[in-house]
């Protein structure tokens, strides 16, 4: 991809549609839309064309057509859009004639690549477009909405300025040690780096909230053969997502089912009966079992009420964990299990799953947050910010000042490369990557 190049997309959904938007950015945007438009209309207004191919004079459609003169644009280019007739037919003969006069299809990303390249935002906001186009869920919508409109962006922005300052006063103790300076300068900057250390830190430390409401909270269920894991599984689905038997050691993997709870998007994974397994596949299916509940962000332990309690599902009742009694139709539900008083529920005639329903979304919620605040959504995001942490607490404890400087100057490098503004040539097509074409 080179910036030179003129491009364009359809940025409304692919298929037959009524409207459909193609959008055009680059240099000879003007020339091209001009040419097949009759001339450019008024900058950011609306203006009905006909829509020609300059070679032939063959009318294309009848469009609406916008202009967006550079810089004042999504690209910080010179860009277009026109509104078509949805029809495949037309989208194919004017993206022909597009060609034809020198502009090329647009790869994945591109748009917002070059909005990036001409700072039109930084790189934390474009990631919260790309979040905000794969958003399932209001919590999604709304903590994507915050990152495209530069809350991260500015929280970095703050501790840039911040570290700028804090190095400026350090480089000054050095470079001035003879003139007139106050005295403490170098103390300033290294209490100035802890403070900074420590308002990072509680970023780091928040569970990887952001992450889990972009990508979903994963909850897994494990219990013994029979407990009603997978009938459990069908009730809170509304659908018949796993097999039901009779027959212990029906499950063999893992089966995953994805819901939405009080706006939060939740994986649910039944998982394989916790017992001695008979042969090599049940072994295998409670080993991805165990391995699924360790990934997971939460755990069910299910228990049958009308039978105890089984040794391998209790060694999974921990104090983060959500136990189960299930088939309360058939026996009453235990006093505790494992040192904790369990939900009573059926999954067959429904008693306790709309408490498990709001409890599930209570837990999902504590799980993934959904506040104001701005927060790290990425693993990048951490890894940036755990750089920079590390860099400032070298900062606190050198005792050499151009030690402290080179702390300083690090931990500024790394909360860039997180902006993207220094260092960030290598994660470009992987971020861009994940866009779809069009935007």
């Amino acid at each position: 991809m080179t910036g030179t190049d003129t491009i364009f997309a359809l940025a409304s959904g692919a298929g037959r549609a009524a409207v459909a938007v193609l959008r055009v950015s680059g240099a000879q945007s003007g020339t091209i839309v001009a040419a097949m438009a009759g001339g450019l209309p008024h900058p950011r207004r609306a203006s009905l064309r006909r829509l020609r191919d300059p070679a032939s004079g063959e009318v294309l459609d009848e469009a609406l057509v916008l202009w967006f003169p550079g810089p004042a644009s999504y690209t910080g280019e010179d860009s277009a859009e026109l509104h078509l007739h949805g029809g495949p037919a037309v989208i194919a003969a004017v993206g022909t004639t597009l060609v034809a006069l020198g502009a090329r299809p647009a790869e994945p990303g591109e748009f917002t690549r070059r909005a990036f390249l001409n700072e039109r935002m930084d790189l934390t906001a474009a990631e919260g477009i790309a979040d905000l186009i794969a958003a399932e869920t209001e919590a999604q919508r709304r903590q994507a909405l915050r990152q495209a409109g530069g809350a991260l962006a500015r929280l970095l922005e703050s501790w840039t300025k911040r570290l700028t300052r804090l190095l400026a006063h350090q480089e000054a103790a050095i470079e001035f040690a003879d003139e007139d300076l106050p005295s403490d300068l170098g103390a300033s900057a290294q209490a100035g780096a802890a403070a900074l250390r420590t308002e990072i830190e509680v970023h780091l430390a928040d569970a990887g909230q952001g992450e889990r409401l972009r990508e979903g909270v994963v909850v897994a269920i494990l219990g013994a053969p029979n407990a009603g894991k997978s009938s459990l599984l069908n009730a809170l689905a509304g659908r018949e997502a796993a097999i039901v038997s009779a027959r212990a050691g029906t499950t063999r993997d893992v089966v995953e089912v994805r819901l939405v709870l009080a706006g939060i998007p939740v994986t649910l994974a039944d998982t394989a009966g916790l017992r001695e397994a008979a042969d090599e596949i049940e072994q295998e299916g409670i080993r991805r079992a165990r391995r699924r509940a360790e990934e997971a962000d939460l755990v069910i332990a299910v228990f049958a009420a009308d039978i105890a309690p089984d040794a391998p599902t209790l060694a999974w009742v921990t104090p983060g964990a959500l136990v189960l009694a299930n088939k309360v139709d058939l026996a009453p539900a235990p006093v505790m299990i494992g040192g904790v008083a369990p939900l009573p529920v059926s999954a067959r005639t429904g008693e306790g799953l709309e408490a498990l329903r709001t409890r599930l979304g209570a837990e999902a919620v504590r799980l993934a947050g959904a506040g104001d605040a701005a927060v790290l959504t990425r693993p990048r995001h951490r890894a940036a910010l755990s750089e920079a942490a590390t860099w400032l607490a070298e900062a606190e404890a050198a005792d050499l000042p151009e030690l402290v400087s080179e702390a300083l100057r690090a931990a500024l490098r790394a909360i860039g490369r997180l902006s993207g503004r220094v260092g960030v040539e290598d994660i470009l097509d992987v971020v861009f990557g994940e866009f779809c074409i069009g935007k």
